[in-house]
Parts: structure tokens; C-alpha cells; sequence
């Protein structure tokens, strides 16, 4: 007797399955966070060295680099950049999105070392005596733009104002105000130059106890919001060598996601015509769990905040194959089931469990390879791995747990009873294994 209820059951189930995709898989799909490959960006791979090259980087100084990079990062309102770190001595820098790739470029590699210096480049006060985010943008009486600097110790600044007076004879008598000082520089020989690597030498004419200093550098308005922005973000504890780096337009990441979704679409629909084709029935199911398959790995990463790159796209097209492999598995357990004369109950029921120790077997392994790819990989390889985990485990819930159940309902419903031909037996296989 065919039990009809079932096989509401299961068309009740599909409808409520391809409600709640439509009604959702495009904003889960736009909400998706893209990497740079996809939408356009900036890497770069830098090498960090202490001051000077004396000494070991430790692991404490590149989780404070890297923190100090994250701060200078939301300056630039990056979404979701990835600042990772490779190896003992290697820091890599991925901005998705962004325009200016060359301000990015000056925003991370300067140091932000602010320091204040005699025309005999003699220190005066460092980036040390400096308010934490104490930097802002002003303008003077001219309505020309200046940098105001908070200080820690406004005596202390009077102090050294006095050493200067007292020190160098006008017109000798300059405080020099360094970004990024290096060693060799010269005050005079930069004094001299049209476009001088100091920002400003200000005169000094009497004892200054204040707490804030302007800088006064002929800034336009956006140099002076961008020297603002840096000091704010803080000084970097190490020198950063760049060593690697990628920009990837915004126009050629678009046409390549473009072409990975087409190609995957082409992937996707030839793995349907082939269940279809050579599984019956038992195909359909297979396009209805891989269709949620696709859709639940779409929502778990979106869960995640993953980014996805083209690597990452072309692992959640490879565990589709992956995941249509478990149901190829346990549809040719039952088939075999048939062959031997078994009903169709009984070989759903020998083919289901006799299958699922192999798919077990075969997803661990791959998630053990996954999982040394993440440990060892870099960014672009993290992140296929990350999304072939994420497929693997997905795959039981959808290609394996739902497969069985949405087959069950047609199989228990025994509507299937003695018509082998629906799961691509032939009346004469079975006669011939008798």
C-alpha cells in the first residue's frame, strides 16, 4: 500500500527549501565579504627588522606590529582587511577595496617616528613625549592648514625651547620637526633642498611651556589630515622591508569573479546533467541536496565573516564534486543492492549504511589535508582551505543526511516497489545476478 503522506512530506519539504533560497540567497550572496582577487585590491608582503638591524624580532614585537598596522588600516576604512602573519618575520598586508593604493602603501611602511631636533640633528624630544592620539588639524591666520601635536609634558617643551635659545644664536635658532628620521639625514644639507624630507623649522624666539605644538609645513589640506591620521595611529616598534607586493584593479577582479562564477555554473549544471542522466530519479534527489549544499556553505561562511577569494570559489565548486561523490557512493551501494534481488527497501537500507563508513573515511582524510594547508598556507591558500573544510562538513548535513532522508520518504512510501528502472536497473541485470 502506498503511503501517500510521506510523499507530501517530501514535496512540502522541497517547497520549503526553495522558499527560504529565494527569499534569501541574494542578500546572502551580496553580504559575502570578497577578497581582493574579486573586487579589487592591494597585498603586500613586508619583512620586519628592528631599528638598526641589531637583535632578534620576537613574537611579541610582531603582534605588536601587526596591531599597530590594524590601527593605521581603519584610518584608510578598509572593510574586513586581513593582516596576517608568515613565518618568524613576515607580515602580510591584504586591503580590499581600496582606491588609493598608493596612500596605502605610505600609510603602512612609514614608521611615524615624530621627533623634534637642533639644526645639528641632536634629539629634543621624541615620538614618546607625544599625547596618544593627540594630532588634529587646524588651521592658522591664513586659514592654511597646520597639524596641532598634544605633548605629554608641556615644561618639558619649555625646557628644550630654552636650550635653543640659549644654544644656537638667531637665525640659527630652529627646532627641526622630523617624520621618520633616519640615520645620515642631515638638517643641512635637507635645508637645501627644494623639497626638504623634514616637515617644518620653526624659530624659536622665547621659552614655549605649552602642551600643544603646531606644525606648520605649507600643508595642503589633505597632507596635513594624512599626517594627522598617522601620528594618531601610533609609531611602528620595527623597520618594515617590502618585499611582495599586488594590486589587482577593481575592473580585472570584477571580470574575474565573473568568469569563476560562469565557469563554475558550467561545472555545477554538467555535475546535474550527469546524476540525472545516469541515477534517474535518484539524480533529482541528488540536484535538490547539492542545491542546499551550495546554499547552507554560502550562509555558514557568511556566518564566519570568511573572505572569499578566487581560490575559495574554486573550492566551494570542488566540494560540490565532493559532495555529489557521497551520493554516487551510496547510489551505486543500492544499485548493487537491486542487482543482487534485493527489494527496494532493503537495498536502501543495505546501500545507505554499508556507504556511509567509506564517505566518513574518505571526508577525513580530505579534512586532515585541509587542515595542513591552512596550518602551512598562506593567505590565498588559508582561504581555500577554509572553504573546503567548511564544504566537507557541510556535505554531511545536505549531500549525506538530507539525500537519505528525501529518498527515504519516496522509498518507505513504497511507491517505488518493483520498478528498479527508476534507479537505473534493468529488469535483465537482475534476472542474470539471480
Amino acid at each position: 500500500m502506498i503511503k501517500k503522506s510521506r510523499i507530501v512530506i517530501f514535496f512540502l519539504i522541497v517547497l520549503a527549501i526553495g522558499g527560504l533560497m529565494s527569499q534569501t540567497v541574494l542578500n546572502t550572496a551580496k553580504s559575502i565579504n570578497l577578497g581582493l582577487d574579486l573586487q579589487g585590491g592591494f597585498e603586500i608582503l613586508y619583512e620586519v627588522n628592528n631599528p638598526g638591524g641589531e637583535g632578534e624580532v620576537t613574537e611579541e614585537t610582531m603582534q605588536s606590529t601587526v596591531s599597530a598596522l590594524d590601527q593605521r588600516v581603519n584610518v584608510l576604512g578598509v572593510s574586513e582587511p586581513n593582516i596576517s602573519i608568515e613565518g618568524d618575520n613576515r607580515i602580510r598586508v591584504q586591503l580590499a577595496g581600496i582606491d588609493d593604493q598608493q596612500q596605502a602603501r605610505e600609510l603602512l611602511a612609514t614608521e611615524a617616528d615624530l621627533s623634534f631636533r637642533d639644526i645639528d640633528d641632536n634629539v629634543l624630544l621624541s615620538g614618546d613625549d607625544l599625547q596618544e592620539s593627540g594630532a588634529s588639524v587646524n588651521f592658522d591666520q591664513g586659514n592654511q592648514p597646520v597639524v596641532s601635536v598634544g605633548l605629554r609634558d608641556g615644561d618639558e617643551f619649555g625646557r628644550v625651547t630654552e636650550q635653543v635659545i640659549e644654544e644656537y644664536p638667531p637665525p640659527e635658532n630652529l627646532m627641526v620637526i622630523w617624520l621618520d628620521y633616519e640615520e645620515g639625514d642631515s638638517f643641512m644639507e635637507e635645508s637645501q633642498k627644494e623639497d626638504p624630507k623634514f616637515l617644518s623649522a620653526p624659530s624659536v624666539n622665547e621659552p614655549l611651556y605649552t602642551d600643544t605644538v603646531q606644525i606648520e609645513g605649507n600643508f595642503e589640506l589633505e597632507e596635513a589630515e594624512f599626517l594627522a591620521e598617522i601620528l594618531n595611529s601610533g609609531s611602528l616598534p620595527v623597520e618594515l622591508e617590502e618585499i611582495y607586493s599586488n594590486a589587482v584593479g577593481a575592473s580585472l577582479g570584477e571580470e574575474a569573479m565573473e568568469q569563476t562564477i560562469f565557469a563554475g555554473f558550467i561545472g555545477i549544471g554538467l555535475i546535474f546533467a550527469f546524476m540525472l542522466f545516469y541515477y534517474r530519479f535518484m539524480g533529482v534527489i541528488s540536484i535538490i541536496s547539492l542545491t542546499s549544499y551550495i546554499y547552507v556553505v554560502l550562509v555558514v561562511f557568511n556566518w564566519m565573516q570568511g573572505v572569499l577569494t578566487l581560490p575559495g570559489l574554486a573550492a566551494l565548486v570542488l566540494g560540490v564534486g565532493m559532495a555529489v561523490d557521497a551520493n554516487i557512493i551510496t547510489y551505486e551501494r543500492i544499485k548493487e543492492e537491486l542487482r543482487e534481488g534485493r527489494s527496494v527497501i532493503s537495498a536502501f537500507k543495505l546501500g545507505t549504511s554499508r556507504s556511509f563508513s567509506t564517505i566518513v573515511d574518505a571526508n577525513i582524510t580530505t579534512i586532515i589535508a585541509a587542515g595542513v594547508l591552512f596550518y602551512y598556507g598562506t593567505s590565498s591558500v588559508q582561504g581555500f582551505a577554509v572553504v573546503l573544510i567548511v564544504s566537507i562538513l557541510t556535505s554531511f548535513l545536505t549531500a549525506v543526511l538530507l539525500t537519505r532522508f528525501l529518498l527515504g520518504l519516496w522509498v518507505k512510501s513504497r511507491i517505488f516497489n518493483k520498478k528498479p528502472r527508476v534507479f537505473g536497473i534493468k529488469e535483465r541485470d537482475i534476472d542474470a545476478r539471480q
